[in-house]
């Protein structure tokens, strides 16, 4: 017997030898097995870049959410009163399917399949995340066995219906190795996706059987890099202006398109582009078949819009007279005739300024014999029609310029046979609005890696060939002016208040796809390319409508002026652009004010015509906005920012970025609320205030503020008691 024992004895401890040494058992080592079992590698999720426009204002980022999970393992329960896994897995799924997306019986086999299978936790795939913080109470209050949550990203977009097409959005979507990362499907979010997305960071340790951390054990910690932030040329509220304009369009006229862009006429930069139908990126409600950002990927027979381009093309040329006439009506080329838009009636014989400001074709065609066929293509395509502008964006569309046949040339000079963007419209037009020098567009300001603050991507204005001459330039803006102000001009509806406009419309025939066009007053595409103000123009907006449901009472540019005006006066106004005496306005250039006295430089800005904020009024000046040799408007603002108290202004009728502006200068805290102007300020102008004076200010849309004003008269004209 004690040969049996200590036989067995010997036989143990050379196993426990063996262990020690090999540190295996059975073939299979014994700390990949614990590692296996209590091992653990808890991701820390890397946030996805944010998308701002040009002043930082969020338009897509990550937001919490919740992941629901369940807990499997019934080892994690030990001996607590009070359960930590799934105890009864049909009650559970019976229950959930309430709450979530998927069936009882999906979630009652996912349940029983970690069950079987010895899973620490499982997970509910796309049905269990992005839970809001308030379904996630709701749940917890159950008190169900077993189900936790952790924190979790959400892509958000606070915005809403915002530039949709362009901007696009991201979708969480599970990757190899079974976790769920957002993934940019359309727009920015799907061009951009490489630089947005992070890299994820995770802790790794050890724990006991129920999952916690064990005594003295160490973590390992790889911190997370979150994605670059994508920093846009589009201006929050200019982009807003568009859309609420829009809105108001498609309530009104339901059109079946609609399509437009604000651009800076000084650099290129795009400050709004929108398109009807749109959709609601965080519910992708209304995203339809048609994912294409059309002012980019779409093109479009321009109509008269191109007439711009043609005349131009004959300045240019020298032979472009405005005083000289011609017989307006019809043209015939070889055996077919160009009608002017009146169904050929035409105005007798006219001067050609007249019939530009009437839109005429035939002024067209016979400015084309003037120019020649080929010199005439030639300006088409240096006015880069015919080929992509180069805009940082993909799958841009090149459009045709059809010079076949002679008779595709002739049409061309009004817009119809040859095909654009609205992006080469407004590139073109920035030509026009610079003295003949073209701007390429784009809509990326630069990118920034917010790990270090490294701008890893900078972008400038970038200038093309000139295709005119300054003279020619200032020639055909004032040329266009004249269409808005003439009695004869076909854009009387585009003149805004208290600013000048010039620019041009087009009512272009939309093609069937079998060589025909579709006819009739709500069968047309109607547009208007133009730019204010007139004397230095700041912006260049397209507008394009699509079969507008227009009375008979109504004419075809009645929806697109209704955009037009509503966007460029509200835009031009939240630019400090003043609208009084803008014919004798010159640029200014800001002068180096730093280190002089304060009272001194505000006198030397106003006596040059600029209005000016005085942010501290002793000593030497501090800091300045706008920089030195910065350009500026007459009637513009102008900021100071001495050392002494701080007396705070009167914010009414500011813009949002005026009042960002002296919030980062003051210093001070102030509580932004909502869009547009400045209705209301919390504390009143005079009050003498510090860091610590909490301040709120409440904006309200132009629209608004005038109700307001109405209700205010109203009310003053009543008898006070």
């Amino acid at each position: 017997m004690f040969l049996l024992y200590g036989g067995l004895f010997f036989v143990l401890l050379s196993r426990f030898v063996f262990i020690q040494v090999t540190g295996t058992a059975e073939g299979e080592v014994l700390a990949s097995k614990a590692d296996d079992k209590y091992g653990r590698v808890q991701e820390i999720p890397a946030n996805r870049g944010n998308i701002v426009d040009r002043n930082g204002e969020v338009i897509a980022e990550d937001t919490l959410s919740y992941k629901m999970i369940a807990i499997t393992r019934a080892e994690v329960s030990g001996n607590s009163k009070v359960p930590r896994h799934v105890v009864d897995p049909e009650d559970t799924a019976r229950i959930l399917a309430e709450y979530i997306d998927m069936s009882e019986q999906e979630i009652l086999e996912i349940l029983n399949k970690g069950i079987e299978k010895d899973k620490y936790q499982v997970e509910f795939g796309k049905a269990g995340r992005d839970i809001s913080h308030k379904k996630m109470l709701e749940i917890k209050s159950l008190e169900l066995p077993g189900i936790q949550f952790s924190q979790d990203l959400k892509r958000l977009y606070p915005n809403g219906t915002f530039a949709s097409h362009l901007i696009g959005f991201a979708l969480k979507e599970e990757n190899k190795d079974g976790e769920a990362i957002a993934v940019g499907k359309m727009g920015l979010e799907y061009i951009y996706d490489k630089k947005l997305t992070g890299v994820p960071g995770k802790v790794e340790y050890h724990s006991d059987t129920k999952g916690f951390l064990l005594p003295n054990a160490s973590k390992m910690v790889t911190e997370a890099q979150d994605g670059y932030n994508i920093h846009l040329t589009l201006d929050k509220t200019i982009e807003n202006f568009l859309e609420d304009a829009m809105n108001k369009a498609e309530e009104k006229y339901n059109p079946e398109k609609m399509t437009a862009i604000v651009a800076n006429a000084k650099t290129g930069e795009i400050l709004a582009m929108a398109q009807r139908p749109t959709f609601e990126p965080n519910t992708r409600e209304g995203l339809s078949t048609n994912w294409l950002n059309e002012a980019i990927e779409q093109t479009i027979e321009p109509g008269s819009t191109m007439k711009i381009f043609t005349l131009a093309s004959a300045i240019e040329e020298g032979v472009w007279n405005p005083n000289d006439q011609f017989k307006s009506g019809t043209y015939k080329v070889y055996d077919r005739k160009i009608r002017d838009h009146n169904d050929g009636v035409g105005w007798g014989t006219i001067s050609y300024l007249e019939g530009f400001q009437r839109s005429s074709n035939v002024s067209m065609a016979f400015l084309l014999n003037k120019i020649g066929d080929e010199t005439f293509i030639e300006y088409i395509r240096r006015f880069g029609f015919g080929e992509p502008t180069g805009i940082d964006l993909p799958n841009e569309a090149s459009g045709i310029v059809n010079d076949r046949y002679p008779i595709n040339i002739y049409t061309t000079t009004y817009g119809q046979g040859v095909t654009v963007t609205p992006i080469q419209l407004i590139q073109g037009m920035t030509a026009i609005a610079n003295e003949g020098t073209m701007l390429q567009p784009f809509v990326i300001d630069k990118i920034v890696n917010p790990n270090t603050g490294e701008v890893v991507d900078d972008n400038e204005p970038v200038e093309k060939k000139s295709p005119i001459s300054a003279s020619t330039a200032n020639q055909v803006k004032e040329i266009l002016a004249s269409t808005v102000t003439s009695d004869h001009g076909t854009a009387q509806r585009f003149k805004l208040n208290g600013y000048t406009s010039a620019g041009k419309t087009g009512t272009a025939q939309i093609p069937k796809g079998d060589g025909s066009y579709f006819w009739g007053r709500q069968l047309f595409l109607y547009s208007f390319l133009g730019m204010a103000p007139v004397e230095d123009p700041q912006l260049i907006v397209y507008v394009a409508v699509q079969k507008p449901k227009i009375k008979a009472t109504e004419v075809g540019s009645q929806p697109v002026s209704e955009i037009f005006n509503s966007v460029t006066e509200n835009s031009l106004k939240y630019l400090n652009i003043e609208p009084e005496n803008l014919e004798l306005s010159k640029p200014i250039k800001m002068p180096d004010l730093i280190g002089k006295n304060v009272l001194d430089s505000q006198m030397a800005l106003e006596t040059q015509g600029l209005k000016t904020v005085i942010i501290g009024q002793l000593d030497q000046v501090l800091e300045q906005y706008p920089k030195a040799g910065t350009s500026v408007i007459s009637q513009g603002t102008a900021f100071i920012k001495g050392s002494g108290e701080i007396v705070l202004p009167n914010f009414a009728g500011w813009s949002k970025r005026n009042l960002m502006i002296y919030k980062s200068l003051s210093g001070l805290p102030i509580e932004i609320i909502g869009d547009g102007f400045v209705s209301k300020q919390s504390l009143t102008a005079g009050s003498v205030v510090t860091s610590d004076s909490p301040i709120v200010v409440q904006l309200s849309s132009p629209k608004e503020i005038a109700e307001n004003s109405v209700v205010e008269e109203e009310l003053e004209e009543l008898p006070q008691d």
